[in-house]
């Protein structure tokens, strides 16, 4: 009997372990519409202070799926597009929609002051968090969410746009980061990704 019964538990364990590389066993990851970055070694720490003037890190937003987005108030596309289809999403989630947390975190501190962000969140939805800092501040938050931005000069004088990373970032409710969400994706497919995570 014992002599059958090893062979056997060798067959079960092979095929539960090619069940596991097809993807069929109950375990499976999610397949995601953003890019999973989960694992990655970044993203982990975030201390600034939100336009109310309290400091805020990420553990602060410990419970919700975070979605975390680096812009400016003066951005004439990306961001308040950005925004306002987070907003909708949050909405179209319905009571779902409260586990979800926007921030946003400003990569022009000089003219973003906490009332211009006060200001900015609220036209999107009043819950979203907006997080400035000095310049180091605002360097130190952008490298360690592996973000670019670059002030631009204007054609006139002392007038200058950021050119700035894009996409949008999604942290887990444990605060872990999990995805980067690419700028002009289907509201629809962020709605899923985040529906995913809770």
């Amino acid at each position: 009997m014992k002599r059958l019964l090893v062979p056997l538990l060798a067959a079960a364990t092979l095929s539960l372990s090619a069940c596991d590389r097809l993807g069929l066993s109950s375990s499976a990851k999610p397949a995601f519409n953003g890019v999973d970055v989960t694992g990655s070694d970044f993203g982990r720490n975030l201390a600034l202070t939100d336009q109310n003037g309290q400091p805020r890190t990420l553990a602060d937003f410990k419970g919700k799926v975070v979605v975390l987005f680096f812009g400016y108030t003066q951005c004439p596309d990306v961001c308040p597009t950005t925004m306002a289809e987070l907003a909708q999403v949050k909405k179209s989630m319905g009571k779902d929609g409260d586990k979800v947390q926007g921030v946003f975190v400003t990569v022009d501190p000089e003219r973003d002051t906490a009332e211009v962000l006060k200001a900015y969140m609220g036209s999107f939805d009043p819950t979203f968090v907006a997080l400035r800092g000095n310049a180091e501040q605002t360097a130190a938050a952008a490298k360690e969410f592996k973000v670019y931005y670059a002030k631009v000069p204007g054609k006139a004088e002392g007038s200058y746009t950021m050119d700035h990373t894009a996409g949008s970032y999604v942290l887990d409710t444990t605060g872990r980061l999990r995805l980067f969400e690419r700028y002009g994706g289907p509201p629809e497919q962020l709605a899923a990704d985040l529906k995913a995570m809770m």
